[in-house]
């Protein structure tokens, strides 16, 4: 298989990326390096792919069409895998614009590069758990409307998922959207909340934590995220909206307190009110991806947080 893999130097779309290298698939990989975070985490992402056979690295913007259409037409991929795009709920607060253009038209000229093909290939596109806000009961299922995001960020990620309708409608293309749940582990991004709160805690600065710690997140190990990503790209569908979610959400109280035992640390922890832009829960019901793609997930937050604090020592991180 030849994957097209936007956003190939980020957290979770570099581990794709090897887990296809490892089972002899082609990657094409497409990552702008955008200024969001120091270039030199994503640089350690790719230490792991660069020399590797089978990978081909391009820097390039998904805000570039001509560059899209070149590419696809260049490199015939039988597959997308769509990592890509503009993350975090907070920052998508006071940069709104930005995501409509990566995230909604960036999304919409890879799409149209993809629908010009003889042969379209199977698109695999990550989305966003956050897209259900707060008026989902929950566990969240895929039915729901999720019409009412509560920031850009799932905003622009739900209007991405009736972008792609369109295209599987009107040009079968064929899609798969997957919608993650807080992925975190070894190789995260620096302005995740694992990645925060650990650097906080050893450092003796204060950490906040809403609503008293008592928000629940439905924290999804990153080995578990690829494996359904992989089992997306092997079972193609027509159109279909999938959560990929751990299936069991635990409080940021409880998700500090195996940092703090882990770190040998006491965190200082600040109560702060819960922003408009944060549901109380995300919590993923995860029974159509077990069905559909025989997905498993396997690491619990104890497990998933020891991996990764061993991780961030071994990359002198902390």
């Amino acid at each position: 298989m030849r994957v097209f893999v936007t956003g190939a130097a980020g957290f979770v779309g570099s581990r794709l990326s090897k887990a296809l290298l490892a089972r002899n698939d082609e990657v094409i990989g497409l990552d702008n390096f955008d200024p969001y975070y120091d270039r030199l985490h994503k640089d350690r992402h790719l230490r792991d792919l660069l020399n590797q056979r089978g990978f081909n690295f391009i820097e390039g913007d998904l805000r570039d069409p001509d560059l899209l259409v070149r590419l696809f037409q260049e490199h015939q991929p039988s597959a997308v895998a769509h990592l890509a795009a503009m993350a975090a709920v907070r920052y998508s607060m006071d940069h709104p614009l930005v995501y409509g253009q990566v995230n909604v038209q960036g999304t919409m000229n890879l799409l149209d590069a993809a629908r010009r093909l003889p042969t379209p290939p199977q698109c695999v596109i990550a989305s966003t758990g956050s897209v259900y806000g707060t008026s989902t009961p929950t566990p969240f299922q895929e039915t729901a409307p999720a019409d009412r995001p509560l920031a850009p960020y799932p905003a622009s990620k739900r209007a991405m998922e009736l972008m792609a309708h369109c295209y599987h409608h009107l040009w079968k293309l064929p899609t798969t959207i997957l919608r993650f749940f807080n992925v975190y582990g070894p190789q995260g991004r620096p302005d995740m909340m694992p990645w925060q709160w650990t650097q906080s805690i050893l450092a003796g600065k204060p950490l906040t934590l809403y609503n008293a710690g008592h928000i629940k997140r439905d924290w999804t190990y990153i080995d578990d995220i690829v494996g359904g990503f992989l089992a997306a790209l092997d079972k193609p569908c027509a159109y279909e909206i999938i959560n990929l979610g751990c299936g069991n959400p635990v409080e940021n109280l409880d998700f500090v307190a195996t940092l703090e035992d882990l770190l040998g640390r006491k965190a200082i922890i600040v109560d702060t009110p819960t922003p408009p832009s944060e549901p109380l829960i995300t919590y993923a019901d995860v029974s159509k991806a077990k069905r559909l793609l025989g997905y498993d997930p396997k690491v619990q937050v104890r497990e998933g947080l020891t991996n990764f604090v061993a991780w961030m020592k071994a990359e002198r991180i902390i």
